[in-house]
C-alpha cells in the first residue's frame, strides 16, 4: 500500500515537473511568435517613413529626432534607439499616471520595446532601396506599410503578452481615469502627432512633410481598420500559438517516459 502511495506520490510529482516543463515551452514558443510579430509591425513602420508622405504615428518623433541628430542638432542616433528611448518615456509615464497599482510585469514592456527598436533598424536597413520620388509611388507604398503594421499588430495583440508602450499609455489613462481605451488612444496619438510638429519646428524652424504628413493622418484611421478586419480572422494564428513544437515535446516526453521507467 505505502509504495503505491510513493507511486502515485512520484507520477503526480513527474505529471507537475512535465506540465511545467510544457508551460515553458509553451511560453518561449508564445514570445517567439510575438517576435516575428514585431518583426512585420516594423516592416511597415519602415515603409511607412520610406514613403516621404508621413511616416507612422509611433515613428514620427523618433524620425523627428534622428533627422535633427543627422544635422548635428540632436545626438546622432538610430530611428530605432530613439523609438526605444521614446518607448521607455512612455513607461515611465504609465508609471506616474498608475502609481502603486502599476504592475511590475509591464516592464517587460521595455524589452518589447527594446526588441521594437532593434528590427525597426533592421528594417530601415532592408527598404534602403525603397525610394518614392512620385505622388503614386508614395502613396502605394504608404498604403503597403499601413496594411502590413496592421497585420502585425493584429498578429501581436493575439500573442497575450504585455501591451506595447503606445498602448500601455492609453491603457493606463484609460483605467486611471475611466475614460473609453478608444478616445484614450486618440489623445495620445495627437500628442504624439503634435510632439512631432513641434520637434520640426524646434530643429528646423519648418513642418517636415515627410515625417507628419498625410500618411500619417492615414495611419492613424486605416490601421485601426485592417486590425478591426484582421481580429476575427486569426484563426490560423491561434492554432499557430496553441501548437507545441514537436521536438522539445518529443524529447520531454521521452525523458519523462525514461524516468518513470
Amino acid at each position: 500500500m505505502d509504495k503505491d502511495c510513493i507511486s502515485k506520490e512520484q507520477d503526480s510529482s513527474s505529471d507537475s515537473h512535465y506540465a511545467l516543463k510544457d508551460r515553458i515551452i509553451s511560453f518561449v514558443w508564445q514570445h517567439l511568435i510575438l517576435i516575428v510579430s514585431l518583426f512585420v509591425m516594423t516592416f511597415g513602420v519602415a515603409l511607412c517613413v520610406r514613403s516621404n508622405f508621413g511616416s507612422s504615428v509611433i515613428s514620427a518623433i523618433p524620425l523627428a529626432m534622428t533627422l535633427a541628430g543627422d544635422n548635428a542638432q540632436a545626438p546622432q542616433l538610430s530611428i530605432g534607439e530613439y523609438t526605444y528611448l521614446m518607448n521607455a518615456v512612455l513607461v515611465a509615464i504609465q508609471i506616474i499616471v498608475l502609481r502603486r497599482r502599476f504592475e511590475a510585469v509591464q516592464l517587460f514592456q521595455l524589452v518589447i520595446g527594446f526588441f521594437f527598436g532593434f528590427l525597426l533598424d533592421v528594417n530601415m536597413w532592408l527598404t534602403q532601396s525603397v525610394v518614392c520620388t512620385g505622388l503614386w509611388s508614395k502613396i502605394v507604398i504608404q498604403f503597403v506599410g499601413c496594411l502590413v503594421l496592421g497585420i502585425g499588430i493584429s498578429v501581436e495583440i493575439r500573442c497575450g503578452s504585455v501591451t506595447m508602450p503606445g498602448e500601455g499609455v492609453p491603457a493606463a489613462l484609460s483605467k486611471a481615469t475611466g475614460v473609453a481605451f478608444a478616445k484614450a488612444k486618440i489623445c495620445v496619438d495627437i500628442c504624439l502627432v503634435v510632439g512631432a510638429i513641434a520637434l520640426c519646428y524646434v530643429f528646423f524652424g519648418h513642418w517636415l512633410w515627410n515625417v507628419v504628413g498625410p500618411g500619417t493622418l492615414f495611419a492613424m484611421f486605416f490601421v485601426g481598420m485592417v486590425v478591426r478586419f484582421c481580429d476575427s480572422r486569426m484563426g490560423p494564428v491561434d492554432r499557430i500559438l496553441n501548437y507545441t513544437p514537436a521536438l522539445p515535446r518529443f524529447l520531454y516526453g521521452l525523458a519523462r517516459y525514461i524516468y518513470r521507467r
